[in-house]
């Protein structure tokens, strides 16, 4: 079974009760943070290795890299075979800064995206912008409703009712 499948099924398994998978994600959360600390430290790097490698490089599990594997992966300039990944698979961790930070922020990561690494890749203002495009890019804005008695948008100048609304 490839591990994507196994970290999957380990991270979401409800059979083994709420407060245990808490801790199994608030214990993932901290070694993620840390891996990321270490990444960012030098964001230019493209650290390559097999999985077991980088398991062994940041001192976790092969499935704690596995499900980091996984969250990383939509920031990666180069995606990693994910879905079919296994112990010797050879993966990269070389990431687009402004899509990883604004990934994190889409997440609502903020244990990540407020990390002080940050500070030496963006300034306060960059970081600032960037959580506004990200935000900004998931909200859904109408249009103005259009009443019965509204001019036509169209530009005919007749009302919306008897216009273009009047078959609706």
């Amino acid at each position: 079974m490839p591990l994507l499948e196994q970290w999957r099924q380990e991270a979401y398994n409800e059979k083994v009760g709420k407060t245990q998978l808490q801790k199994m994600w608030a214990d993932y959360f901290e070694l993620e943070k840390g891996i990321y600390a270490q990444l960012l430290q030098d964001p230019d790097e493209v650290v390559r290795g097999t999985v077991k490698e980088l398991a062994d490089k940041y001192q976790v599990s092969i499935m704690t890299m596995t499900g980091f594997l996984d969250g990383i992966n939509d920031s990666l300039v180069e995606p990693n075979p994910i879905e079919e990944m296994e112990e010797d698979t050879e993966v990269n961790l070389g990431f687009d800064k402004e899509r990883l930070y604004k990934n994190m922020v889409a997440a609502d990561a903020d244990w990540l995206y407020n990390l002080e690494e940050w500070n030496d890749i963006f300034d306060e203002e960059t970081r600032k912008e960037l959580y506004k495009e990200q935000k900004a890019s998931t909200t859904i804005v109408k249009g103005a409703k259009i009443y019965p008695n509204d001019p036509c948008p169209c530009g005919s100048g007749k009302k919306y009712k008897k216009c273009c609304g009047r078959n609706k």
